[in-house]
């Protein structure tokens, strides 16, 4: 784990802490890279609660709730499904925030509509408004799933920044 994301893992870690929650993460193109930035880090265990890599769209379906149809009229790389997969992270676990991210990685994969790079990400806290950004990283496909990782760890930040 490089220093930056551990720097950003301790401060979810704290983050969580103060504001006594437990996190769940719903990744799909990190494929469990943001839970193990924060396993990386001894004594996570009072934070962590569950991750689900939901990497096929059946599984972000099966394990997160996420409506077919949803990923039929949107695409699994989209706002809708981002904030969904959030969302039934909190739903299906006993965390009471959870981050998602669903992405093209690369180096296959991209359209004109959703190039390599494209990752929506979507930060779910229970009663909070779920927050959501839609980001296209440069670089190769670890390029792209470290900066994914990292924007994933700020923007849990984000949700647990106001009244934590």
């Amino acid at each position: 784990m490089t220093i930056d994301l551990e720097t950003r893992a301790q401060a979810v870690l704290a983050a969580c802490r103060k504001a006594g929650v437990m996190a769940a993460f719903a990744e799909s193109c990190t494929g469990g890279m943001i839970a193990a930035c924060l396993t990386d880090i001894g004594g996570s265990s009072d934070v962590v609660e569950r991750g689900f890599v939901t990497y096929s769209n059946a599984a972000k379906t099966e394990m997160l709730g996420v409506p077919a149809a949803t990923i039929d009229v949107h695409g699994a790389v989209s706002e809708p499904v981002a904030r969904a997969m959030a969302e039934g992270a909190v739903a299906n676990s006993l965390a009471a925030v959870a981050v998602a991210v669903t992405g093209v990685a690369g180096p296959s994969g991209g359209s004109a509509e959703k190039p390599v790079g494209l990752v929506h990400l979507a930060a779910a806290r229970r009663g909070r408004v779920t927050l959501h950004e839609r980001r296209v990283f440069p670089g190769d496909r670890a390029a792209v799933r470290q900066a994914a990782t990292a924007a994933a760890l700020d923007l849990l930040l984000r949700q647990l920044g106001d009244g934590a």
